[in-house]
């Protein structure tokens, strides 16, 4: 079975999802089963931070009971404004050693102090990226309690990058060769992309449309003639909604239910305080439970009784395994020195490879950089080269490193500075297999 054919038929749930406009709440409310998706309701709570907090929850309350869901927990897109969104990139840094890692890196990427404020992060699928979420303590304290005091479950306080990621993976993965999403909100602009060489982009901006298409096909390094699309028709299309459902005015409620609905989404990444989290009622799972169970028991009893009629010739055969299990380990130690043997051939064949490999880049690279620019730190890791020092011009080293058969996706780590006639640059490059 394919990875899209997995994602299918495990698409079962639930799921309400809420934005926080400027002036507005958005609820969208969505049922996905492997068929496809159904938008079972929505609601727009206008103007409610203006109303007290009981009279606009007894409306959402009404509305969850009028669709018989009062026992889910909502996954809330917080306003972009209010939180800050960083990609980090950690090369080389595996799964154990990811939360030390990032931990040291929030100094660097939080704009206020530790103290005063609240992250949570997540690996960009299974990219060396990923995506860090930041905001102020006391924001999640007031909508935590804005919340609560409108009687609203929450199980997730996130933000709209996490949410459309995970909802476009619901039943397939997006186009390999990228894509642009458009979200209009308010006076202001959504933007959203994936490319081969980012995997995740996301900002909000009050540009007009053709400023935000080239901003997003320039960070994404697509083609120019990448066309944007808008946000709802990126996102999986429902198969059934009410007649007064208007997407395009509630795409990121919409991914945000979708997220919420998903057993395991792709980007878990909540900033809501776990002591405060609430869990959907897991009862209305209980009749498939049963009947899940009850199936199981029959397929366990058809299943024995071939194995009831072959007891008997199994006793017979390992009588005679047992006479031939001295012979047996002697071979079995002899497959075990062999194999022993050639992996120890294996670690000194790699390692060749490996020195010859850096030999060969370390050449590439004394021809590429040529006088009078000149080097004065270089850093040679597996998969990748940094590199720094002067030249007269430091623009075109990009192209020169990405024209060679050794080396790609170059950029510059620092941006470049001027010091007399030269210029001082500092450029990362991701390292390419070359045939041996």
């Amino acid at each position: 079975m394919t990875t899209i054919d997995l994602r299918k038929w495990l698409a079962f749930g639930t799921g309400v999802g809420i934005e926080i406009g400027r002036d507005d709440l958005r609820v969208t409310v969505v049922r996905i089963r492997p068929n496809g998706v159904t938008i079972l309701g929505e609601l727009d709570l206008p103007r409610f931070r203006e109303m007290p907090a009981g009279e606009w929850g007894a409306s959402y309350a009404a509305f969850l009971k009028k669709l018989e869901l009062s026992h889910l927990a909502a996954t809330v897109l917080l306003p972009r404004e209010e939180i800050v969104v960083r990609q980090v990139s950690l090369p080389g840094v595996s799964d154990k050693d990811l939360a030390s890692a990032i931990r040291f890196e929030l100094d660097a990427l939080q704009p206020h102090a530790d103290a005063d404020s609240v992250s949570s992060w997540c690996r960009i699928g299974k990219t060396t990226s990923v995506l860090v979420g930041i905001a102020r303590r006391d924001t999640i304290a007031r909508y935590s309690t804005l919340f609560a005091e409108a009687g609203l479950k929450v199980a997730s306080l996130t933000f709209s990058a996490a949410a459309i990621y995970s909802a476009l993976r619901l039943y397939a993965t997006p186009p390999p060769g990228g894509i642009v999403a458009l979200a209009p909100e308010d006076d202001q602009l959504e933007i959203y992309g994936e490319s081969p060489t980012w995997p995740l982009f996301s900002a909000k901006l009050d540009a007009a449309l053709e400023r935000a298409r080239d901003l997003a096909i320039s960070e994404l390094r697509l083609a120019p003639e990448t066309e944007p699309v808008p946000l709802e028709q990126a996102l999986p299309k429902p198969i059934a909604a009410p007649p007064d459902v208007d997407r395009s005015c509630a795409a990121l409620a919409y991914a945000a239910a979708l997220a919420s609905a998903a057993q395991r989404p792709a980007i878990a990444v909540n900033l809501l305080p776990a002591e405060q989290r609430q869990a959907s009622s897991r009862l209305r799972y209980a009749p498939t439970a049963a009947l899940a169970g009850v199936a199981a028991l029959m397929l366990a009893l058809v299943l024995a009784y071939p194995g009831y009629a072959d007891r008997r010739y199994l006793q017979l055969m390992q009588a005679e395994i047992r006479k031939l299990e001295p012979r047996a380990k002697e071979a079995a130690a002899l497959d075990r020195l062999i194999a022993t043997s050639r992996n120890h051939s294996q670690v000194l064949d790699v390692f060749r490879r490996q020195t010859k490999s850096d030999m060969d880049a370390l050449d590439e690279l004394t021809k590429l950089i040529k006088s009078p620019a000149w080097l004065n730190s270089l850093q040679l890791t597996r998969d990748s080269v940094s590199l720094s020092g002067e030249a007269e011009q430091a623009a075109p080293l990009l192209k020169i490193l990405d024209g060679s058969r050794q080396f790609k996706s170059s950029d510059f780590s620092l941006p470049i500075a001027r010091t007399g006639n030269s210029e001082n640059f500092s450029i990362r490059s991701i390292r390419q297999a070359v045939a041996q």
